[in-house]
């Protein structure tokens, strides 16, 4: 489910974002690493919305700084292109 819009889809139309044991939160490109995850949709709306909302606050139940959403974005809009 997207975080952001609460739609059910598949896995592979879905970002997972992660906080690993080290509490470093990511875009996990390959759906494989550990720790704690939370999808989004693969649509830049949603993107948008998770850092407007800071979303990941509430998901991983811990203040997320404002330069890990920006770097989400920075890392989802610049594989777009």
């Amino acid at each position: 489910m997207c975080v952001a819009c609460r739609e059910l889809k598949e896995k592979r139309d879905m970002l997972r974002i992660v906080k690993n044991a080290q509490g470093e939160i990511f875009i996990d490109f390959s759906s494989k690493a550990s720790g704690r995850g939370a999808y989004i949709c693969n649509n830049p709306d949603c993107v948008k919305k998770l850092k407007k909302q800071r979303l990941l606050n509430r998901v991983f139940s811990c203040e997320v700084p404002a330069e890990v959403y920006s770097r989400i974005e920075e890392e989802y809009f610049g594989k777009e292109s």
